[in-house]
C-alpha cells in the first residue's frame, strides 16, 4: 500500500530560529510558524483561526535558516510530520508533533536582523540544466506543393 506524508505551510516565523549542534556535530534548529484561516461561522461571523507549528530543520538546512531568518519572517515550509515522544524530568510521558522541514522558500523579499541591518533573503538553488536546443537542417528546396485537400504543415506562417 502507498502512503504519503507531505506538508505545505505558508506562514510567519514566531520566534527567531534556535541554531544547536548536537553530540554527533550535526546543526539542529528549531522554530515556530503561525498560519492563518478566516471563515464565516453558521451566524455568518468572521472567524480568523491560527494554528502553530513546530518546525525543525537538520544540516546546512538549519545554518541556512538561521542566517536569513528572525521572528515575523514568511516563509514556506515543505516537509513532513514526525512525533517523538519523551519521558520529561517529572515523569509523566510527552509527545511532539513537528514538521521535519525537507526545502523552504523565503516569502519575506529583504529580511532585518536584530541588529537593524538589512539583507537580502537569498538561497542558493542548483544550478539550471544547459538547455539543448535541436536546429533543424537547412533545406535550400522549396517545398513540394501538397495535394488539394492536404495541409502541408511547412505551408503555415505560424
Amino acid at each position: 500500500m502507498i502512503s504519503l506524508n507531505k506538508v505545505h505551510i505558508i506562514g510567519n516565523m514566531t520566534r527567531d530560529p534556535e541554531l544547536r549542534t548536537i553530540p554527533s556535530g550535526q546543526s539542529v534548529t528549531n522554530f515556530g510558524v503561525a498560519t492563518n484561516r478566516r471563515y464565516k461561522n453558521s451566524q455568518g461571523e468572521l472567524v480568523e483561526d491560527t494554528q502553530f507549528h513546530e518546525v525543525v530543520a537538520w544540516g546546512k538546512l538549519a545554518e541556512i535558516i538561521t542566517q536569513i531568518f528572525h521572528k515575523g519572517s514568511k516563509i514556506y515550509v515543505e516537509g513532513r510530520l514526525q512525533t517523538r515522544s519523551w519521558e520529561a524530568q517529572d515523569g509523566s510521558k510527552r509527545q511532539r508533533t513537528e514538521v521535519v522541514m525537507e526545502s523552504f522558500v523565503p516569502l519575506t523579499p529583504k529580511t532585518t536582523s536584530p541588529e537593524g541591518e538589512i539583507a537580502a533573503a537569498h538561497v542558493p538553488s542548483p544550478a539550471p540544466e544547459p538547455k539543448i536546443e535541436k536546429s533543424k537542417p537547412k533545406t535550400t528546396k522549396a517545398p513540394a506543393p501538397a495535394p488539394e485537400g492536404e495541409i502541408n504543415l511547412d505551408e503555415i506562417p505560424f
